[in-house]
């Protein structure tokens, strides 16, 4: 039988390739479905069959996705975080070049001109000193959230002679290590808003996260400051945002994420949602879900998961047990218990947990029977039980 994927947006075909059509039923309308694939649909309210096994987004944010709901089911998500980076790097910058040297306004301005091109040259000449801007090895930009896109935002603006900050409490090892050492590291994001002439947000959005951004801090800011928002919309206060701006203190708001109000502000510069809009991130995006979805499924490991912890177990025996559970005390030996019963040895096995839940792969000698199946789904903790299937090469 071969898996079914039901996708939920358009893929990129680069990642559609990866799953072979021998083993694979990829279609938008499949009804009993092992896997799910999706970019931005909302599946909030959606009735997801109990035959899904996993969910992968292509794409970093998961708030279209009902995470908790998942979790308790068993059922890991998957996200693709580093693989539109560049793609969002990119635009942050783009924004920062159009905030610094009033761009946009420079360009309507130019738009609205009537005359010949005498007339034109006279009037450009008159009216460019209205759109006088700043050079950014003048400025300090201050990062917050130094994942994969922070990072290489805080390294590229180095590139530019910037000053830069930045503060994440929960940094990875990972970008610790990619992150140049000329990013000066802020106290707290107090300290971080007082000494920065640019802020650049890169968190996910989440209760620690919303409206992060908000009035008290805006008014740590120098005056005239840029703050630009390619993360999520509401890990900004909108409001406390345009007070500032009608204020003084922050010059221009650059974001990915417009408003009625938003869009209609002069100091205001609203892009649609463009920030993994390139050819070669929505492939990466699709590739790196596909991928993910791809190794759960046929070897039952876990990587780029949001909600069940990293769990990788290379596979030499064919028979092997996934058991996402919940993280309490002796659910590992009430497993064993239940594979003991039918005397078959337990040849490698892998337990992780990440916060309540915990994952567990059984590598055994011998195949397990529905009854020993059964006596491990009615133990008190266990989600669900999976017995991967052996693929054939």
């Amino acid at each position: 039988m071969p898996f079914k994927i039901l996708t939920l947006n358009n893929i990129a075909l680069a990642g559609l390739r990866r799953f072979p059509r021998e083993r694979y039923e990829v279609a938008s309308d499949i009804t009993r479905p092992d896997g799910v694939l999706l970019r931005s649909h909302n599946m909030h309210g959606m009735e997801i069959p109990a035959s899904v096994q996993a969910v992968a987004r292509a794409g970093a944010g998961v708030n279209n996705i009902p995470v908790d709901t998942l979790s308790e089911r068993g059922v890991p998500v998957f996200n693709t975080p580093g693989a539109n980076a560049n793609a969002v790097k990119e635009l942050v910058l783009a924004g920062l070049f159009l905030a610094a040297r009033n761009l946009i306004p420079a360009a309507d301005y130019v738009r609205k001109l009537d005359g010949t091109d005498a007339e034109l040259s006279k009037a450009v000449e008159a009216g460019k000193k209205q759109f006088v801007g700043f050079e950014l090895p003048t400025r300090t930009l201050g990062v917050v959230g130094l994942g994969a896109i922070g990072v290489e935002v805080a390294n590229a603006a180095l590139g530019l002679d910037m000053q830069v900050i930045g503060y994440d409490p929960k940094i990875t090892v990972q970008r610790a290590w990619q992150m140049s050492r000329g990013v000066e590291k802020a106290v707290n994001l107090d300290d971080l808003f007082t000494r920065a002439d640019v802020v650049t947000v890169h968190t996910p959005l989440n209760d620690d996260t919303r409206s992060l951004i908000n009035r008290d801090r805006l008014k740590l800011l120098p005056r005239n400051s840029v703050l630009l928002n390619f993360a999520r919309e509401g890990v900004v206060d909108v409001d406390a945002v345009i007070e500032a701006l009608d204020a003084g203190q922050l010059s221009h708001y650059v974001t990915d994420f417009p408003t009625t109000r938003l869009k209609e502000h002069p100091k205001a510069i609203c892009l649609p949602h463009l920030g993994a809009s390139t050819r070669e991130a929505e492939e990466n995006c699709a590739v790196m879900a596909a991928e993910s979805l791809k190794e759960y499924l046929e070897q039952g490991n876990i990587r780029n998961s949001v909600n069940f912890p990293e769990a990788v177990l290379p596979r030499d025996r064919p028979d092997r047990l996934a058991i996402p559970h919940l993280n309490v005390p002796n659910m590992v030996a009430q497993i064993l218990s239940s594979v003991a019963t039918e005397n078959i040895n337990v040849s490698d096995m892998l337990n992780v947990s990440r916060g309540g839940l915990s994952y567990t792969v059984v590598d055994l000698d011998g195949p397990a029977s529905e009854e020993t199946l059964q006596r491990i789904r009615d133990v008190k903790g266990i989600l669900s039980v999976r017995v991967v299937p052996v693929i054939e090469s």
